[in-house]
């Protein structure tokens, strides 16, 4: 990428990583995209660690990885790394054919991330509901 014209102004990539940082120090905020239970919407960067294995990336219309094993207590982020827009959204079954359950449903622009906190045993399937065609847009979380 590059910045043209800043004419003095700091570069919005300084600056997200700013309120990133701010905003993982006090908790990050809610913006309002299905604020379902345990779930915190948050900008890019804030929530999940990809070390511990708590983060999904979405990325050339791939939820990564496809299956994630958690423990109970653990916080899921989801951040979308397209420029297409995307939805995390919690599904009865695997497969195109699935319905919604309402548990969690976010949808993501370009940058977004979204987190969810799995508080009980099971497994959990999710889905992008605007790519739902494509079987790489399907996901499970398995949370022990």
């Amino acid at each position: 990428m590059r910045l043209r014209g800043t004419s003095g102004r700091m570069p919005a990539i300084v600056v997200g990583l700013i309120v990133a940082i701010a905003l993982a120090g006090c908790g990050g905020a809610a913006y309002g995209y299905g604020d379902g239970p345990g779930s915190t919407p948050t900008p890019a960067g804030g929530g999940g660690s990809s070390a511990s294995g708590t983060s999904v990336a979405i990325k050339d219309y791939t939820f990564s990885p496809q299956k994630l094993t958690v423990k109970v207590g653990t916080t899921v982020t989801w951040t979308n790394q397209d420029s297409a827009p995307h939805t995390v959204t919690a599904v009865d079954s695997p497969g195109t054919s699935a319905t919604t359950t309402g548990l969690f449903d976010s949808q993501l622009g370009q940058g977004q991330s979204f987190s969810f906190t799995f508080t009980e045993v099971g497994t959990y399937f999710y889905e992008c509901t605007i790519h739902k065609a494509m079987a790489t847009m399907h996901a499970e979380v398995v949370v022990q």
